[in-house]
């Protein structure tokens, strides 16, 4: 049985949520919420297996959730659900602790694997977001261009990316450059993604508090 908190703002996708988490005989909804405070109290309180979070709600959003969630080190995986398909909140919702990102618009059976997925600790991106090629194998990375791809991905800007590897500016955009080509990306962003749906980085990798960076 996977115990899941529901936090959305919008009553209309709340209910039909309800409905179909309550009809689920694999799952146990614990508790709902509509604002963000209310989400985070009652996470505290039931330490749900999965937090099925909207991004946009009064309050506390879900990705602010998400980050309270992984400083707390608390055991419970969050699962965006949201309308937002911009690869800015993806990236925002992983970098913050999220372990699952689905959209509003996704069939229940989609939602329902992104909910076992997430209860297991496995990432899920909705296949919808982002993406239009197709996973064929790409030529590896190497670990210089991996290393740099995540201190990228981390929020280190060029500078401090070449100063941690005590290498030049230069050499570091020819790395993410090189990193693009072989992972057929047009940006960081999509390339960080991709990086995770072929296994070649890992989600904890992504999750670097900002006390640490530069």
């Amino acid at each position: 049985m996977i115990r899941i908190l529901l936090a959305d703002d919008h009553p209309l996708t709340r209910a039909g949520l309800v409905a179909w988490l309550e009809s689920e005989e694999e799952f146990e909804l614990t508790g709902q919420s509509f604002d963000g405070e209310s989400a985070w109290s009652d996470i505290l309180r039931l330490l749900p297996d999965v937090a099925l979070l909207d991004i946009e709600m009064p309050g506390a959003n879900g990705i602010e959730i998400a980050r309270r969630i992984r400083k707390k080190q608390l055991p419970v995986g969050v699962l965006m659900l949201t309308a937002w398909n911009a690869q800015q909140y993806v990236m925002a919702s992983i970098q913050a602790g999220a372990k699952g990102y689905v959209l509003k618009t996704a069939p229940f059976e989609q939602l329902r694997q992104a909910i076992y997925d997430v209860a297991r600790g496995v990432f899920y991106i909705d296949p919808s977001v982002s993406l239009a090629e197709n996973l064929e194998p790409v030529e590896p990375l190497s670990a210089r261009e991996k290393e740099v791809l995540l201190l990228v991905a981390q929020g280190l800007p060029g500078h401090a990316v070449a100063k941690r590897l005590s290498i030049t500016e230069r050499t570091v955009q020819a790395h993410l450059t090189s990193t693009y080509d072989k992972l057929r990306a047009r940006n960081k962003t999509e390339a960080i993604l991709l990086a995770l749906k072929r296994g070649i980085v890992m989600l904890d990798e992504l999750q670097v508090d900002s006390e640490a960076r530069d």
